[in-house]
């Protein structure tokens, strides 16, 4: 089995800079691809990007090129969300997610994920 845990939200300016991290335990080995979704409060869950485990693929959703980043540190098995330019439209709870045992997987697709982390609270204000 595979856990996920995400940290590093908090309260930040608009404007600033906040990296999260997705910490990945047990049968790592399993995991095809992590991607970043968010909700922010009465909106649908949406995806933000993501990467392939191996072959550090990255996929981005329109809002969000440019200003976020994904990256991974295979040695740590964590995966990273650097976010620049916060604006308070970027207020929502980031989950982390895992495609595990998969061949293939399309990335903003929530139901290719079967494991998801417990969410971490960003709130930008103005």
């Amino acid at each position: 089995q595979v856990q996920l845990v995400e940290s590093g939200g908090g309260l930040v300016q608009a404007g600033d800079s906040l990296r999260l991290s997705c910490a990945a335990s047990g049968r790592t080995s399993a995991i095809f691809a992590v991607g970043w979704f968010r909700q922010a409060p009465g909106k649908e869950r949406e995806f933000v990007g993501a990467i392939t485990w191996n072959n550090g693929r990255l996929d981005y959703a329109d809002s969000v090129k440019g200003r976020f980043t994904i990256s991974r540190d295979n040695a740590k098995n964590t995966v990273y969300l650097q976010m620049s330019g916060l604006s308070p439209e970027d207020t929502a709870v980031y989950y982390c997610a895992a495609g595990v045992y998969r061949g293939t997987i399309v990335y903003a697709r929530l139901a290719d994920y079967d494991l998801w982390g417990q969410g971490t609270q960003v709130t930008v204000s103005s």
